[in-house]
């Protein structure tokens, strides 16, 4: 009886050390993913950064061929080798369901968006290069808030909230994030000279140029994205 309990717990203690093992031996989503979906009659490169601080992941989504690069996700969870990330970046989220090789050099599932499904596939190249919040000079008072405003182009209409504010250290910050779109807040850079005005959004290949009015209630100007180019004035929100 006693060599058969030693022998009980001797095997036990081998399943938890194996567990302990292959639990230890999952590989990472963290890193830069360079791949493909893969849409009907083509292929649509895309790149993916994920981030790892403890067990949360934060991550960006870019497409060179559209412009885009370094999109905030705005979901992202791995458990094991499963990872799921969510890219709002038209009229429809996408949601990325993958799963991770064994030697985590590659990734592949389905990517689901407005009721369809297509296959991508990712392969690891590197670290995660997601940039750096832009670093920008202080701004004045008045262009401190919220600021509320809607491009009207090719016949839609799209709502943008503007928010910018001074930090302790005397740097400005600020935000950009579309109701009808992402839904997520970009950060931007900010030129502030005089009552002149330029914001940077370089993650979407986006800009706005506009002027402060004397009241500091309206910011007017012109968005450009891409080919296109439209008015919009923003106004200070209430």
């Amino acid at each position: 009886m006693r060599a058969l309990t030693r022998t009980i717990v001797a095997v036990s203690l081998l399943v938890v050390l194996t567990s302990r093992g292959d639990a230890q031996s999952l590989p990472s989503a963290a890193g830069h993913w360079e791949g493909a979906v893969q849409i009907p009659e083509m292929e649509l490169a895309v790149e993916i950064d994920l981030k790892a601080n403890g067990a949360v992941y934060a991550g960006t989504f870019s497409q060179p061929v559209q412009g885009v690069k370094g999109l905030p996700l705005s979901t992202v969870v791995v458990e094991g080798k499963n990872v799921r990330f969510v890219v709002r970046a038209g009229q429809a989220p996408a949601t990325f369901q993958g799963l991770l090789s064994d030697d985590g050099t590659s990734m592949s599932g389905q990517v689901e968006q407005g009721g369809q499904s297509v296959p991508f596939k990712l392969t690891r190249n590197g670290d995660a290069r997601i940039a750096p919040v832009p670093v920008n000079g202080p701004i004045a008072k008045e262009l401190e808030g919220s600021w509320n405003g809607a491009i009207e182009a090719e016949g839609r209409s799209m709502r943008l909230v503007l928010k910018l504010a001074n930090q302790a250290n005397g740097a400005a910050i600020g935000t950009i994030m579309s109701p009808d779109g992402s839904g997520v807040e970009i950060p931007i850079a900010i030129t502030q000279k005089g009552l002149s005005v330029t914001i940077g959004v370089p993650s979407i290949a986006a800009s706005f140029v506009g002027t402060l009015n004397a009241e500091g209630t309206e910011l007017a100007g012109q968005w450009t994205q891409g080919v296109v180019t439209a008015p919009l004035t923003f106004q200070r929100s209430k």
